[in-house]
């Protein structure tokens, strides 16, 4: 059954403890993500819609004397922990933008793979602004913190709110898809290895240089119009992204990943973002566990999980 949530959130300081802040954030994929031309400003537009799905960080806040950071689960050291970690800088953008001590000790259990293509990142740093707005009871709304969420990345603001949201400008401008409530179910197969998102990105470019990467996507009108349907085989026919061309080019092992799904009864797949994670469509969650199993079984990835979608974002539990 979807979770139920509401655009601007919650009051998460109403369950504030005092002595700790318990923050739960979802992964992320991207059900369509159109990629324009490089900018000026050396981004690239994006016209994308984000789906937030049942794979989670949790991160936990306490009070302390300074600002520092510890971790367990995926990526435990490997994932620097110092002030080049997005929780780090999201707890210091808060304190800045409140003018309070930046003064907490964050604890990160981490779930979601390191450079997958599923915004774990992101939403560490998403988790921290609401896990401190609670600590520090700086008493910041949604809104609020997703203008500070913008800076720090392109997917931060989606995930304060979670939910399915199209995401346009080079991806931090984020509105909400208003469709009736629909659970899909899907497929997550984690890679052995990261990807580098600006690897991924300046592949796509490459290939366009050279006239070798498909047609550009554009905008998400099929997308959003086949999430209005309800129809599983309607919406996998409306799955894409631009990124992906390039993601098999950096990683030609996908490949194999991709063709094993699908002969497996998927109904759809597609490279989560900018990869190395490929994600299934799935009727329903038997169904998914069949896929996931069908890919285990193979040994064509790490591992593969089943997940559902839409989720909220970052929320205090």
């Amino acid at each position: 059954m979807t979770e139920a949530w509401r655009p601007d959130g919650d009051d998460d300081r109403t369950r504030r403890t005092g002595s700790a802040v318990k923050v739960r954030v979802p992964a992320k994929i991207n059900l369509h993500l159109g990629v324009g031309p490089l900018r000026p400003d050396g981004y690239h537009e994006l016209n994308t819609v984000y789906h937030a799905i049942s794979i989670y960080d949790e991160l936990t806040a306490r009070r302390g004397d300074t600002l520092t950071l510890t971790m367990e689960g995926e990526g435990a050291g490997e994932l620097a922990l110092d002030e080049t970690n997005l929780v780090i800088r999201a707890a210091r953008a808060l304190a800045a933008h409140a003018r309070v001590p930046a003064h907490a000790r964050l604890h990160l259990r981490k779930q979601i793979p390191l450079a997958g293509g599923l915004a774990g990142g992101s939403a560490d740093a998403a988790a921290a602004l609401v896990a401190c707005d609670a600590l520090w009871g700086t008493g910041l709304s949604r809104d609020e913190l997703a203008e500070i969420a913008a800076g720090l990345g392109s997917d931060v603001p989606f995930l304060l709110h979670g939910g399915t949201a199209l995401g346009t400008g080079h991806g931090e401008s984020v509105s909400p898809v208003l469709a009736r409530p629909t659970t899909w179910h899907w497929v997550v197969a984690v890679a052995e290895r990261g990807l580098s998102t600006p690897a991924v990105y300046h592949e796509l470019d490459r290939l366009r240089a050279e006239s070798a990467a498909p047609a550009p996507l554009g905008p998400a009108d099929d997308l959003l119009a086949a999430l209005r349907q309800r129809d599983p085989a309607v919406l996998g026919a409306a799955l894409g992204n631009d990124l992906q061309a390039a993601a098999l080019a950096l990683r030609p092992a996908l490949a194999d990943v991709l063709k094993v799904a699908q002969a497996a009864g998927a109904l759809a797949g597609i490279v989560s973002g900018s990869g190395p994670t490929c994600v299934f469509l799935a009727a329903d969650a038997a169904h998914g566990g069949r896929i996931a199993a069908e890919l285990a079984a193979a040994g064509v990835c790490r591992e593969a999980r089943t997940a559902h979608g839409p989720v909220p974002g970052a929320r205090v539990i």
